[in-house]
């Protein structure tokens, strides 16, 4: 992300073999291949962003059921860890901000995408007949909600049986705001 930095979140554990629950960690690579650590101890990292002046990292950190956030240092590292939005009975997968820094987020179990603001305010629900794993903002001026969709009946089914995926869009839902 900014400053030429990824972060990469590790889950802990083995979810689509059953395995048993253990917190993951966030793993920052720079520029040079160089990777370190940067926080652990988050219930099943998921979706994450940086904000548009590189300064927050936020983490779908999905079996908490909220959305975490960090202070990004100058070097990448990670601080001031807080709770961005607790969401309740939300279980956020991909997520993505708009350009007035609410955060969408796709709720698998709960087959809905969700904006929320910092505080966990909910904005806006778009229902959805199946899981959303992933959205994004995209089209010309940034005003469509792309999301990524699936039957999901749990781990364990996940590459077996019919493929029945969807990319689904919503164009130009009044909150959605273009980015400038």
């Amino acid at each position: 992300m900014g400053r030429g930095n990824a972060y990469v979140n590790g889950a802990g554990f083995d979810l689509m073999a059953g395995g048993e629950f253990a917190p993951g960690t966030i793993a920052l690579v720079t520029p040079d291949g160089s990777a370190r650590q940067v926080a652990d101890d988050i219930a099943f990292p998921n979706g994450m962003l940086v904000t548009p002046d590189n300064s927050t990292l936020i983490v779908a950190d999905s079996y908490a059921k909220r959305l975490t956030a960090f202070d990004i240092e100058e070097d990448g590292g990670l601080s001031n860890r807080r709770v961005w939005a607790d969401l309740g009975d939300g279980v956020p997968d991909g997520i993505c901000l708009d350009a007035e820094g609410a955060v969408w987020y796709a709720d698998v179990p709960n087959a809905r995408c969700v904006r929320v603001r910092e505080g966990g305010d909910e904005l806006q629900t778009i229902e959805l007949d199946r899981g959303c794993f992933a959205c994004a903002l995209g089209g010309a001026e940034r005003r469509t909600l792309l999301m990524m969709a699936n039957e999901w009946s749990g781990p364990q089914n996940m590459f077996s049986g019919p493929r029945m995926g969807q990319v689904l869009s919503v164009a130009a839902p009044a909150s959605v705001v273009p980015w400038p």
